[in-house]
């Protein structure tokens, strides 16, 4: 049964997963780079560092459950985004292994950027494979990302990613960790600000600041301090944030549609794990497709899928 081995190697997690196509399924390894507690993130040396320590350990752990025997294709993301000069340094480590396994055993090899990964990763999730074929509009939500983006089928790369609004200073993962990191949580602080959320007893009105379908976050961290300073309760700064966030989102997802006209939406990236993000957006959009948790945060799955679709082209069955 052909198999598709996917490898990421992201700024803050390294990840490997098989993708069966014959049972659809995806059987993934990954684990977050180790930051040092009250910092924000690494340097890309030591991102790089990390990897290729993490990465055949992870390999070893994979095949330890699960051994490809006719492995059809490696992939792997060598790029945050597909557009030119997105580059970062830590992408070498899983494109250098992708290579050297395809020279050594002959499999195909494939490359895609980071996001495509996500967006495909997330489709999986939903059991929404089959939009690559259509035109969709995707949110790729993290520490890297806030981007609204319109999808089109492409016999190339898949898909045809053209932004349409993004984060104009800070990033929606940024802001979040940021005000992680300001009330005492560890980084990557996303679950754990959530949780502290759930128990807010005050919600305060949010106003996104939107300029053109683009959206400016840096407030959020300010604002975030000047509440800590004046003894607000953590629990209340944190529903806050995810609120501004939640809210930034939509605002975003609303200017997409009456550009776009009301086509599917996918939400991808580590921030739309939180539900109560999440649930904010359901409640607007209530057919908009979200990935499970394992899916939404930086994942290898999406890549090995992608080298399927590639190598599948106009035979994908989806």
């Amino acid at each position: 049964m052909p198999e598709h081995i996917g490898i990421d190697t992201s700024n803050y997690t390294t990840s490997v997963a098989v993708y069966i196509s014959g049972e659809n399924r995806v059987i993934q390894r990954k684990r977050l780079l180790p930051v040092k507690e009250g910092e924000l993130g690494l340097r890309q040396s030591d991102a790089v560092f990390h990897h290729t320590k993490q990465l055949p350990e992870l390999i070893e752990e994979l095949c330890g459950e699960y051994r490809p025997t006719r492995s059809a294709t490696v992939a792997a993301s060598v790029r945050p985004r597909n557009v030119e000069g997105s580059y970062m340094p830590c992408f070498l480590v899983g494109e250098g292994y992708a290579r050297a396994y395809s020279a050594s055993t002959g499999t195909e090899l494939y490359t895609t950027s980071h996001q495509i990964g996500h967006i495909l990763a997330a489709l999986y999730s939903a059991d929404r494979l089959s939009l690559v074929r259509e035109r969709f509009i995707a949110f790729h939500i993290s520490g890297g990302t806030t981007d609204c983006l319109l999808c089109e089928s492409d016999s190339d790369s898949v898909l045809s990613i053209t932004e349409v609004g993004n984060s104009l200073d800070l990033k929606a993962g940024q802001a979040v960790d940021r005000a992680g990191v300001m009330l005492g949580l560890r980084f990557p602080c996303g679950a754990e600000l959530e949780k502290l959320a759930m128990n807010a007893d005050k919600r305060f009105k949010v106003k996104p600041v939107i300029k053109d379908g683009c959206c400016c976050l840096s407030g959020v961290e300010n604002k975030c301090r000047e509440m800590l300073g004046n003894g607000e309760k953590p629990e209340n700064i944190a529903r806050y944030c995810l609120d501004f966030v939640a809210e930034t989102i939509l605002a975003m997802t609303d200017r997409a549609i009456e550009r776009f006209g009301s086509l599917p939406l996918v939400f991808a990236g580590g921030v739309m794990s939180d539900k109560l993000i999440r649930d904010r957006i359901v409640a607007r959009y209530p057919s908009a497709s979200f990935a499970a948790p394992e899916f939404s945060c930086d994942n290898a799955a999406g890549v090995a899928i992608y080298g399927y679709l590639r190598q599948a082209g106009d035979d994908v069955c989806l």
